[in-house]
């Protein structure tokens, strides 16, 4: 018989009944219930200091487990701080649970102290938003965040929590979890995927989205390995293949191996599995069309997206594992005529991904930062970052081995990856953590190191400073060169910051340095931060600012010459 509960000791008891083990805050006065409930819960509540930080925290752990990661802000100023990171989970199709304080039921439309209309604010932006108005519906409401953020194409839900639901009293049952829905390719779509694979003579397949398993990541390996195929992953999607494995012939983000290109370019046949295949890793759409002729085989949750942007020759509406689980005992009827292609896709890649190769202006050489890395780092290390060109440092060099490795917004957010580390280390205690953050990247959510301080979770930030924001200068360079404006930075000493806080930290002006400044970080035991100072000539891997500004210059005195 179920007995008297307040709103916040309901609302966390169906947490507990969704296997919640963690939420991510910043407390506010607007749901002190559900805090309070939350105190003698068993439920891990982790104190951060800037409500988006909280909010990529949750979506971090969503991305790294596939269960919904749950935050909790206040009122209006939380909610929009938080924002960023409800745009991260939908764009990167992530499960994640937003609950937001709200004024209380009698206020509403009134324009009260922090008031926002949460479902007009987070619709455009969330798979679902919603408010709850009756504290007897928070189980039903709850319950149903959690299926939705988590079934089809997954995304964030925002739930709205007016302050009177929670601190009410209500005699209602906890509803238990619901067994995730998943559906699976006919035998007659398999059998004409079977006869697609037949007829083709230069397949490749490229891996992208989410709802993937380690189970799944392994049986497509076999699956690739039974065909011979050539395995592209997508943007900031590299973790679902192992890149030592001969299949692996790279990604499609950022500036791509254009030999990559060439290849999807000359394929028949495309298996793009789980991916949407949008505006970066096409290309600016320019991979495909609507009208292609070449066939194209999509897999993906929703049903949707099939057919919106292109037109798949065979669509199956289901999720990455459930399809792997269906073709993963599939094997060829012949021996497959693109081997050869396969080969020279795999030593394209493995050429374009030698860091070895790269030298930029300047004492401190990213390219031999990321060499040292790539072998000291094991395989379930887990790597962090959010945006800026220091990135393309990781996605090009860095090899990714395992599932859940790998933690960056498809969203292009920057600010990610300090909480995404922080939560990361959080789940995985005993794996080594890396974030790497460019000066501006890292400003705009550093203050999560007090998090990690606090919570003792001595991840290992790698700053890349060249004092400027490095992508949108790049930019500039390219479209007014030589007319700097507003991408300079003051920057300041980020080893010194990270004492501050009680971590570790060290300054790091030469190739020579890092690594012993790495090892000292590994050994302290405690959060880190290297603070790497890199020549601002060095904007690319391979083109230097300078570079880059003549280019621009000589196009536009071609340009002006015709």
């Amino acid at each position: 018989m179920p007995i008297a509960r307040s709103g916040g000791e309901i609302l966390v008891d169906q947490l507990l009944a969704e296997g919640v083990e963690r939420v991510f805050c910043v407390p506010g006065e607007s749901y002190l219930a559900v805090l309070d409930a939350l105190h003698d819960s068993g439920i891990a509540v982790i104190v951060c200091r800037q409500e988006g930080g909280a909010a990529m925290m949750a979506e971090a752990y969503g991305k790294l487990t596939g269960k919904s990661g749950v935050c909790f802000v206040t009122r209006a100023p939380g909610a929009t701080n938080a924002s960023a990171g409800v745009h991260i989970a939908q764009q990167d199709a992530t499960p994640m649970l937003l609950f937001v304080g709200q004024v209380e039921r009698f206020f509403i439309g009134r324009e009260a102290f922090q008031e926002l209309d949460y479902r007009a604010a987070f619709t455009p932006l969330a798979k679902w938003a919603t408010e709850i108005e009756d504290t007897k519906r928070i189980p039903e409401f709850v319950s149903r965040a959690f299926h939705t953020a988590r079934c089809g194409r997954p995304g964030p839900v925002v739930v709205g929590l007016p302050e009177d639901i929670l601190t009410e009293e209500a005699t209602v049952e906890t509803i238990p979890p619901m067994e995730g829905i998943a559906t699976y390719p006919s035998a007659a779509q398999i059998s004409r995927l079977e006869a697609l694979l037949a007829e083709a003579r230069y397949p490749v397949a490229i891996l992208g989205g989410s709802r993937w398993t380690p189970d799944a990541v392994a049986h497509f390996q076999t699956f690739a390995e039974a065909f011979d195929l050539p395995v592209i992953v997508s943007f900031r999607r590299q973790m679902l293949f192992d890149a030592e494995h001969p299949n692996y012939v790279g990604d499609l983000g950022v500036g791509p191996n254009p030999a990559l290109l060439r290849l999807i370019s000359a394929a028949d046949l495309i298996l793009l599995i789980g991916d949407r295949l949008s505006e970066m890793p096409s290309q600016g759409y320019s991979l495909l069309s609507a009208t292609d002729h070449r066939k194209l085989l999509h897999v993906h949750p929703d049903p949707t997206e099939l057919g919106r942007v292109y037109r798949p020759t065979l669509g199956l509406a289901c999720a990455p594992d459930a399809f792997v689980e269906s073709v993963v005992g599939m094997r060829p009827r012949v021996a497959a005529p693109w081997a050869q292609t396969t080969r020279e896709a795999r030593a394209s890649y493995l050429s374009y991904s030698d860091p070895a190769k790269i030298v930029t202006p300047g004492s401190l050489q990213m390219g031999a930062v990321m060499d040292y890395l790539r072998n000291r780092l094991p395989a379930d290390a887990i790597l962090c970052n959010g945006a800026g060109n220091y990135a393309s440092w990781v996605h090009r060099f860095h090899r990714f081995r395992q599932f859940g490795t790998q933690l960056a917004p498809t969203s292009g957010s920057m600010g990610y990856g300090v909480p995404a580390a922080v939560s990361a280390k959080l789940h995985y205690p005993d794996r080594i953590v890396v974030a790497f953050a460019g000066d501006g990247c890292f400003m705009m959510h550093g203050q999560e190191f007090a998090t990690a301080v606090q919570y003792d979770a001595p991840i290992i930030v790698v700053l890349v400073d060249n004092g400027m924001y490095g992508t949108i200068r790049m930019h500039q360079e390219r479209e007014y060169p030589g007319r700097v404006s507003g991408t300079d930075l003051k920057n300041p000493d980020f080893a010194a910051y990270a004492k501050a806080f009680g971590g570790h930290g060290e300054t790091v002006r030469s190739t020579e340095d890092f690594i012993p400044a790495f090892e000292r970080a590994v050994v302290s035991g405690k959060p880190a931060i290297l603070h790497c100072l890199i020549d601002p000539e060095a904007l690319t891997p391979t083109l230097s600012l300078s570079e880059i500004r003549a280019h621009a210059l000589a196009e536009k005195g071609a340009a002006t010459t015709n």
